[in-house]
């Protein structure tokens, strides 16, 4: 009886990152569901259709709530998320639908208050980091100190623009380090959410 063939390191490689994506997109829609205000377009800056291709590939379990959403428009934009959504786009690892979709939600969710790795609903800013290192390598390597993204992406932009966006002519003099390096505790908001839900329950 010949032995099964082995699969090749890149079909081992594709099966890993489609897992990678679907936790990835799983958490993102886990959080997105949990906002009691909008939608889910208007969380994620994405429209229906993109939704429903997103879901059929990556996150099948909100497929029902997609297909059951009627005329929802991904709302007003601010005015930095069409130069930041490019900015991502930009350095994306592929170019993929992924990367697009991607692109969107950061834009989007960099807009909230919290740490982004909270408001994409991830678990801790590791897993951030691995959809950053999957999807935009390219600004994993720009971000070599690890700056906080939110702060990374909105420098980036100011710089692009010839912008002064920092007091200190570098980090190493600056005393606002903590606030940019300092680390990101706290619980995921998704699970926040769900607490809170279960505790008025």
């Amino acid at each position: 009886m010949t032995e099964p063939p082995t699969p090749s390191r890149p079909v081992l490689l594709d099966r890993v990152g489609a897992a990678i994506d679907r936790i990835i997109f799983d958490r993102i829609l886990d959080c997105a569901a949990s906002d009691p205000q909008r939608a889910l377009p208007q969380v994620l800056a994405l429209a229906k259709a993109d939704l429903g291709a997103l879901t059929a590939r990556h996150a099948p379990a909100h497929a029902p709530a997609v297909s059951a959403l009627t005329g929802e428009g991904t709302g007003e934009e601010a005015i930095e998320e069409p130069d930041l959504r490019d900015f991502l786009v930009e350095h994306g690892a592929r170019r993929t639908e992924e990367e697009r979709w991607l692109a969107a939600i950061l834009a989007r969710r960099s807009l909230e208050p919290n740490h982004l790795w909270q408001d994409m609903g991830f678990h801790d800013r590791r897993e951030l980091n691995v959809m950053f290192r999957r999807h935009f390598p390219a600004l994993v390597a720009l971000n070599a100190n690890d700056m906080k993204w939110k702060k990374f992406f909105y420098r980036q932009l100011c710089e692009r623009e010839g912008m002064m966006l920092c007091k200190s002519p570098n980090c190493e003099v600056c005393d606002d380090v903590a606030t940019c390096f300092e680390a990101e505790d706290g619980d995921p908001l998704s699970r926040l959410s769900r607490m809170a839900r279960s505790e008025a329950a």
